[in-house]
């Protein structure tokens, strides 16, 4: 059974992870910390009295669930909101900037060459908007397997469908985001 403070100690660590992950899907910064927030209130609600080595694919399968609850209410609101325009928002000026997220290798130096900064700024925009082109399972399943770290089978699990489409989901992402940045004239 989970401390309350080993549970604390869960969501302080994976809250910037997730809220990145999130923010990939639904592309809006408050939807995404909504999103989060929710699900780190239902881990603790439900299952905080689990062992620790079960939060993580608890709170992953929580937070895909939360995310696919936020794309029907949204498929929902704007279904009945189709012909209201006027009372719709406006989308969010605020763009999702990865850099912001990203930290530097501290080689020493209080400065980074500015060609080199140039550049990896560069590198992380291109992949950042590939990753955002690919389709919603693709993006979980790529993101859960490595970004997260998560093996196969605990993907499937926190995703609720099989270890195969795992593996397909994860090949097709790589396939499409290899063959997206050869484009653009990366090199593997």
């Amino acid at each position: 059974m989970a401390t309350p403070q080993e549970l604390s100690d869960f969501l302080k660590g994976v809250d910037k992870r997730a809220f990145k992950r999130t923010l990939y899907q639904v592309r809006n910064d408050e939807a995404a910390l909504d999103i989060v927030q929710d699900s780190m209130m239902k881990l603790a609600e439900s299952y905080g009295h689990k062992p620790p080595e079960e939060l993580p694919l608890l709170f992953f399968r929580i937070l895909s669930n939360t995310t696919l609850d936020w794309f029907r209410s949204q498929k929902v609101k704007n279904a009945f909101f189709a012909s209201f325009g006027d009372f719709q928002s406006g989308p969010d000026d605020d763009e999702f900037d990865i850099l912001d997220f990203c930290t530097t290798e501290n080689d020493g130096s209080p400065f980074e060459n500015p060609e080199t900064a140039n550049e990896r700024k560069q590198t992380l925009q291109t992949i950042e908007a590939q990753l955002l082109l690919l389709p919603n399972r693709q993006r979980e399943a790529f993101l859960m397997r490595y970004w997260e770290g998560l093996d196969t089978a605990e993907t499937a699990q926190a995703m609720g469908c099989s270890e195969g489409s795992v593996k397909t989901h994860c090949s097709r992402a790589a396939q499409a985001l290899s063959k997206a940045l050869k484009l653009k004239g990366f090199r593997s």
